[in-house]
C-alpha cells in the first residue's frame, strides 16, 4: 500500500486515469483503492481533485465506449465471449439483462457500483440499439458518481486511511502475503463454483432432436422460455407451445407449472 502511495505521488493523476481505464476494460486491476488513496492525497494538497475526477470520468467513458461499439457491431456475441471468462457464468448476462429490462439506460448511473454489471452493461447497451449520445450522457453520470464517491471517501476518511496504511507498512511483506492469499481464496472458490455449474449444465442438457421426440410423444413435456424480455426482442423465435416465464418470475409462477410432466427450460 505504501508503494501505491509512492506511485500515485510520483506519477500523479495519469496513473489514476490509466488504472480506471484498464479496470473499465475488464482487467482485474481495482481502481477504487487508487481513487481512495488519491482522494486522501488531494485532501493534503498533493493532488488536484478536479483533474483527478475529470480524467477518471474521461478514461471510464473511453473504455466503456469501446465495449459499447463492440456490442453495437457484434451484438450478443461479445456478451457470450465475456461470460466465457466470467467466474459467474450462470448469472453473467441474465442478471445484467434483468436490471436493464427494469431500469433501462438509467441503470448505467449505478452500474459501476455493482460487481460484474460495470463491464457487461456497456456492450449490452450497444447490443440493444441505444444511441451514442444517450449512452455517453448516462455513462458519464455513472462514472462521475462512482469516481466521485471514491475520491470523496478518501478525502473524508484521510486520517483513518493514513493509520491503516501505516499499520500495513508495519506488517511489511506479510501484509502483501495476506492480501494475495485472501484474493487467491476468493478466486479458487468462485472458479470451483463455475466448474460445478458447468458440470451440472452438461448433465442437464437436452438436444433439439431429443426435445422434438418428446414433443411428438403422447405425454408432452412442459417447455418454458425463461429468456428476458430484451433477449426475446433480439430473437423472437420460440419453441411451439412453450410457456413464456422470464427467469426472475419463476418463483411467483410456480403454481401455473404442472408437476406431473417433465419440465424443460431454455434461455439464451
Amino acid at each position: 500500500m505504501t508503494r501505491l502511495i509512492a506511485l500515485v505521488v510520483r506519477y500523479g493523476t495519469p496513473l489514476v486515469w490509466l488504472n480506471v481505464f484498464l479496470e473499465q476494460l475488464g482487467l482485474p486491476i481495482p481502481a477504487v483503492p487508487t481513487l481512495v488513496v488519491a482522494g486522501a492525497l488531494s485532501r493534503d494538497g498533493k493532488m488536484s481533485s478536479t483533474l483527478l475526477l475529470a480524467g477518471s470520468v474521461v478514461a471510464s467513458i473511453i473504455a466503456d465506449a469501446i465495449w459499447f461499439f463492440l456490442g453495437k457491431r457484434l451484438g450478443y456475441r461479445v456478451l457470450r465471449t465475456m461470460c466465457r471468462i466470467s467466474l459467474s457464468p450462470d448469472s453473467c448476462v441474465r442478471d445484467t439483462e434483468a436490471r436493464f429490462d427494469r431500469w433501462g439506460m438509467p441503470s448505467l448511473l449505478f452500474a459501476k457500483f455493482v460487481p460484474g454489471f460495470s463491464t457487461i452493461a456497456p456492450p449490452l447497451a450497444g447490443a440493444t440499439g441505444h444511441g451514442v449520445a444517450e449512452f455517453i450522457a448516462y455513462d458519464a453520470g455513472g462514472a462521475l458518481l462512482w469516481a466521485g464517491a471514491a475520491v470523496a471517501a478518501g478525502r473524508i476518511f484521510h486520517r483513518a486511511i493514513d493509520r491503516v496504511l501505516l499499520a500495513l507498512n508495519n506488517l511489511g511483506y506479510w501484509a502483501v502475503v495476506f492480501i494475495i492469499c485472501a484474493l487467491a481464496i476468493v478466486i479458487v472458490v468462485k472458479w470451483w463454483q463455475r466448474i460445478r455449474f458447468l458440470r451440472r449444465l452438461r448433465l442437464a442438457r437436452i438436444t433439439p432432436e431429443e426435445l422434438l421426440a418428446l414433443l411428438d410423444a403422447e405425454i408432452k413435456p412442459i417447455v418454458i422460455d425463461v429468456r428476458t424480455a430484451s433477449a426475446q426482442k433480439r430473437d423472437p423465435r420460440r419453441i411451439p407451445l412453450a410457456l413464456v416465464i422470464p427467469g426472475d418470475r419463476i418463483p411467483e409462477r410456480l403454481a401455473d407449472i404442472p408437476r406431473d410432466r417433465e419440465i424443460i427450460l431454455y434461455c439464451t
